[in-house]
């Protein structure tokens, strides 16, 4: 096929553009349904990623996927999630088997650069034509089923597609959503986060080993997520102005942020950084101004991205690139019915984003806090609590309405106490208008 500056383009039904969970499972499930699928990864796998820690709403979508027994053989078994408490322990465990609704009773947590890499094979596997090291320079829509992509290589050859459908799944570079001006900065919250991976680190005792738990402190909040190989990830994250008081180097600055929360510090006192690496990874929350148009669709984080305090990244990415795909192979077959599916998509989708995010907005709060710390199952809120930590967000009523109660008895909790409430309220939007660096950006040049 000839572009019109008579180049030769590459022809396919959909390009995929991401390598990671959302372009794999956008780019097999379509595959799978016949469609000529063209996946490009700009960088080659494995290839680093933050965002360890999956929840059980994934391993449905695992088991239609095809790729649940991979899964459970490089992951660590996740029963729950624990949070910190004022009690014997120390802390309140959330145990996913508690959960109302039909979510499974636990999850995994996995190297992601070894997770996104099966995801990629898998597709693969599935028939689609993933290209890794294969970066998209450029792309121009100029009908609702014509899109010309260049392609750049990382051995600096440069070829052309042209495709009937793009699915834009490339992450927090938000290819498309950059291009269209649709990105735009979440105005709720804003925060950071560093970390790093050490060895020997104190697991839970018994039943509780796997789990990921959850700390806070007065800059933000701090997660232990156990890996395989004895390997536990450690980070806090944390709000613009705390990044900013920091002096010194990357790895000791890390050092004396987690020692803020003494209980978190005391299961690292025999551990080992590996390495001596530390990460960074800046301005966690945008969305776009949509999810998908004419010919194209947004899935994943180049989309939309949340605080990853409840682990909701993977699961969102995944379940949101299933729902897309569908919507595409309808959109190829039935043209017509294409503004009414994104519509509908983009609705639930952010639905399910509202979710999580009212918990996630008042996470550091003094009444989420003390709701957290001293869990009531009344009305089984506790559990419906759980279910959403679950990921199961979206089709179970029995669960939304009780988050909506939640959030009725976290507004008069909030009234007995409006002075510390409203400050906190009135900090958080501050800390959201902050000036700060963004995306994957070294903390020394913060």
């Amino acid at each position: 096929m000839m572009d019109e500056m008579g180049v030769s383009a590459e022809p396919c039904d959909v390009v995929v553009i991401g390598g990671g969970p959302a372009g794999s499972t956008a780019a097999a499930l379509l595959a799978r349904r016949g469609y000529k699928v063209i996946a490009l990864e700009k960088a080659q796998h494995p290839r680093f990623h933050i965002g360890e820690s999956l929840l059980p709403m994934n391993l449905p979508l695992f088991e239609r996927l095809g790729v649940l027994d991979k899964v459970r053989a490089m992951g660590v078994f996740k029963p729950g999630a624990d949070f910190e408490a004022d009690n014997e322990r120390g802390y309140n465990t959330y145990a996913f088997a508690r959960a109302i609704g039909k979510s499974p009773p636990h999850a995994y947590q996995v190297w992601r650069q070894d997770f996104d890499k099966m995801l990629y094979e898998h597709a693969r596997e599935c028939g689609a034509d993933a290209r890794e090291g294969h970066e998209v320079v450029s792309v121009e829509q100029t009908g609702p089923r014509e899109t010309r992509l260049e392609v750049r290589t990382d051995d600096s050859r440069s070829y052309r597609i042209q495709a009937r459908y793009l699915v834009d799944a490339s992450g927090r570079d938000a290819f498309l959503a950059a291009k269209k001006r649709l990105r735009r900065k979440n105005d709720q919250h804003q925060s950071a986060a560093i970390f790093g991976h050490y060895r020997c680190a104190e697991r839970r005792p018994g039943e509780d080993e796997g789990n990921i738990s959850i700390y806070s402190f007065e800059h933000g909040w701090m997660w232990m997520i156990p890996l395989p190989d004895g390997v536990m990830s450690v980070g806090a994250v944390c709000r613009p102005d705390y990044l900013k008081q920091r002096k010194g180097r990357t790895l000791e600055f890390l050092a004396d942020t987690l020692k803020r929360n003494p209980a978190l510090w005391r299961r690292l006192e025999h551990a080992e950084l590996i390495g001596d690496e530390v990460r960074v990874t800046g301005n966690y929350s945008y969305d776009s101004t949509r999810m998908g148009g004419p010919g194209w669709v947004l899935v994943g984080d180049a989309f939309a991205f949340l605080d990853p305090v409840f682990s909701s990244g993977v699961y969102l990415a995944m379940s949101g690139a299933e729902q897309a795909a569908a919507v595409v192979d309808v959109s190829l077959r039935e043209p017509a019915r294409e503004k009414g599916l994104l519509r509908k998509l983009e609705k639930r989708q952010r639905a399910g984003m509202a979710r999580f995010s009212f918990f996630i907005y008042r996470f550091n709060g003094p009444v989420m806090q003390q709701m957290f710390r001293a869990p009531r199952n009344t009305w089984q809120l506790e559990q419906g609590v759980i279910s959403m930590l679950a990921g199961d967000l979206f089709d179970t009523p029995q669960v939304l309405w009780r988050l909506k109660l939640f959030q009725l008895v976290y507004a008069i909790v909030g009234l007995r106490n409006w002075r510390r409430w409203r400050a906190e309220h009135k900090y958080r939007l501050a800390q959201a208008r902050a000036q700060f660096t963004g995306g994957n950006t070294p903390l020394d040049k913060i």
